[in-house]
């Protein structure tokens, strides 16, 4: 009996002192990764903050730290500006189009490729190819396909139409980018759908079909309903990616967001304002604005979608 109250106290230091181990080891594990997240990611943000409220320029001879403080006055410099405003229409346009447009087809793709067509996993493959190629190629394509004498203007002077330089009038300059997102992205989010509809029972398709629901009903009350959640994913990223373009636009205007600013968007705007006039607080007052639109658009969106996006 005695044997066994002297054994128990050492199990249970022994069991506390693995516990503590078993901390130690875990603190150990995920020590490389805080520390390079608090080097390369809060780090940043922090000083990108503090900018955001301070005159500061790579050319000034004070240091970041030195810098004068501003406070406000960098927001409301950069909400007067008109060619903020202008990147913000243009942004807000581009997002407006192109998400929901690369979703309803990445929708629809995704829904043939689940089907029981013959080689889906070829036609799975060539939707997604896309996604992996460098926006940067994809933009120089586009520009050789929509340039004066390009690809495009030949197949149409086949049925009279003059030919345009698309990339080179504001009317147009900004749908060739639009296009070229669509083009570009739709296979991300086709295979997003794809394994959300691969989570549906097939057993809730079959019900519905002794039930006597045709395509069209079994669409609308089985698969919408059970997507919700993935629709809800796909819309927060396809509108962050959105109001996040920069890669194409700097390519076919050649980092100037022309012609007229009609390809000016916030990102290139922030970039010009940074890196080429030299107003780093302003850039990143920029930076945040932006930060908060994304925010604010999020939680409208979560609203929009309900409770079901929590499944």
């Amino acid at each position: 009996m005695l044997q066994a109250q002297k054994s128990a106290p050492r199990k249970s230091s022994g069991m506390k002192s693995l516990a503590r181990r078993e901390k130690i080891d875990g603190w150990l594990f995920i020590a490389p990764f805080m520390i390079l997240c608090l080097i390369f990611f809060v780090g940043p943000l922090l000083v990108a903050f503090m900018l955001s409220f301070k005159e500061y320029s790579f050319l000034d001879s004070n240091t970041m730290f030195q810098a004068k403080w501003v406070w406000f006055q960098n927001y409301i410099d950069v909400l007067k500006n008109p060619t903020f405003r202008k990147a913000l229409w243009n942004t807000t346009r581009y997002s407006v189009f192109v998400a929901p447009i690369q979703l309803v087809i990445a929708l629809l793709l995704a829904l043939v490729v689940n089907g029981g067509i013959k080689g889906k996993s070829f036609f799975r493959t060539v939707y997604y190819i896309p996604t992996q190629t460098s926006a940067v190629a994809v933009a120089v394509i586009f520009m050789f396909l929509f340039k004066q004498d390009g690809i495009f203007n030949k197949f149409t002077s086949l049925f009279g139409i003059q030919p345009h330089n698309f990339l080179t009038e504001p009317k147009t300059a900004l749908p060739v980018i639009m296009s070229m997102a669509i083009w570009s992205s739709v296979g991300l989010y086709m295979v997003i759908f794809l394994a959300g509809l691969q989570d549906i029972p097939d057993s809730l398709y079959e019900a519905a079909g002794i039930d006597g629901a045709s395509n069209w009903q079994r669409f609308r009350y089985i698969t919408i309903p059970m997507l919700k959640p993935t629709i809800f994913l796909n819309v927060v990223v396809s509108m962050i990616g959105c109001f996040q373009v920069y890669d194409q636009a700097y390519v076919v205007s050649q980092g100037n967001g022309g012609p007229l600013d009609s390809t000016m968007t916030v990102v290139l705007y922030l970039t010009r304002t940074g890196f080429r006039e030299f107003k780093m607080g302003q850039a990143c007052a920029t930076a945040f604005i932006l930060f908060v639109i994304i925010f604010v658009l999020t939680i409208v969106q979560k609203k929009l979608f309900g409770e079901e996006t929590s499944m």
